[in-house]
C-alpha cells in the first residue's frame, strides 16, 4: 500500500501522521518505536529491525532445509 503523507511541524520537530489502516496492518500505535533508515531511495520506516529480519529469514531457510535435524533436536 502506498499513500502520500504530509509532514507537519510538531513542536520543535517535524512528524508524519500515518493513516490508521496502515498502522493497524503493521500492529503499530502511538509511542511504539520504529526503525528509520536513510536509503538511496529515500527514508524507510520499518516496524522490525532489518538485521533481525535478515537473521529470521536465514533461520527459516536453514530450518526448512534441515527439518529432520530440527525435529530431532526439538525432541531432546
Amino acid at each position: 500500500m502506498i499513500q502520500i503523507v504530509t509532514l507537519k511541524k510538531i513542536g520543535g520537530s517535524v512528524g508524519a501522521i500515518l493513516p490508521t489502516e496502515m498502522l493497524e496492518s503493521q500492529h503499530l500505535g502511538a509511542n511504539v518505536a520504529v526503525f528509520v533508515m536513510d536509503t538511496p531511495q529515500g527514508i524507510l520506516l520499518a516496524a522490525v529491525d532489518p538485521a533481525t529480519a535478515t537473521a529470521l529469514d536465514a533461520y527459516s531457510n536453514v530450518a526448512a532445509e534441515n527439518r529432520a535435524a530440527m525435529s530431532a533436536l526439538a525432541k531432546q
